[in-house]
């Protein structure tokens, strides 16, 4: 059996993750399409909401042999709105969200591009308000520029992260090594699948006082 040419292997990477990406319900549009080569993914097209970007770009990174991945699938909302229109809706949104401390957080709007800036004591509140973001309609791209403020020393951090990779069973942590400069956690090794590299990522994230995290992490399917 003559082995595969990488042409043939891009190809069959390319209609896997066109594949997943129809496989989600809550991806409606039909203009998504994709390209492969080497492990490397570029979807565009344009979809009706930054929701269904968003699901889009996490489908992609789902599929098995997905190594990085360029979003550039363009923001069309179906119905105009103004940009006082998303603002308002967005800050509703960050209000109600118990998770987000609304009162540390500014929001700009400009042509449906939204920005967000302030500062959290952790990472999963910047993530929220972030999230708060994705169902809001007329909203086309989002900058998160929420900073994370130190609470905890560097090697406070590194210990935290040890332990939690530890415990993982999404993350074989025999294959990833952790530093920590000041509130800047490092991560290296390598992993099986971006599934895997996320779940790094998210365990060092949990860690108090981390405000930025360089990962290094190399996917080796």
């Amino acid at each position: 059996m003559q082995p595969k040419t990488q042409k043939e292997t891009d190809k069959q990477l390319r209609d896997a993750v066109l594949q997943q990406i129809e496989w989600k319900p809550e991806i409606v549009s039909k203009h998504i399409s994709a390209n492969a080569e080497d492990g490397a993914v570029t979807l565009t097209g344009f979809v009706h909401s930054y929701f269904e970007k968003f699901a889009a770009e996490e489908a992609a990174k789902s599929v098995y042999g997905v190594r990085a991945l360029a979003n550039d699938i363009e923001v069309k909302p179906a119905t105009t709105r103004t940009d006082p229109e998303i603002a308002h809706d967005i800050v509703d949104a960050l209000r109600i969200n118990i998770n987000v401390p609304d009162d540390r957080i500014k929001v700009g709007v400009r042509d449906g591009f939204v920005t967000v800036d302030g500062t959290v004591d952790w990472r999963f509140q910047r993530d929220a308000a972030e999230s708060c973001l994705r169902s809001i309609s007329g909203v086309r791209a989002v900058t998160n520029s929420i900073e994370v403020m130190p609470k905890a020393s560097a090697s406070q951090v590194k210990a935290k992260i040890d332990d939690a990779l530890r415990r993982s069973a999404e993350v074989d942590a025999r294959r990833i090594s952790v530093s920590a400069e000041g509130s800047t956690v490092t991560l290296q090794g390598n992993v099986h699948s971006w599934f895997e590299k996320e779940a790094a990522e998210r365990a060092a994230w949990a860690a108090p006082g981390v405000s930025k995290i360089v990962d290094h992490i190399a996917i080796v399917p």
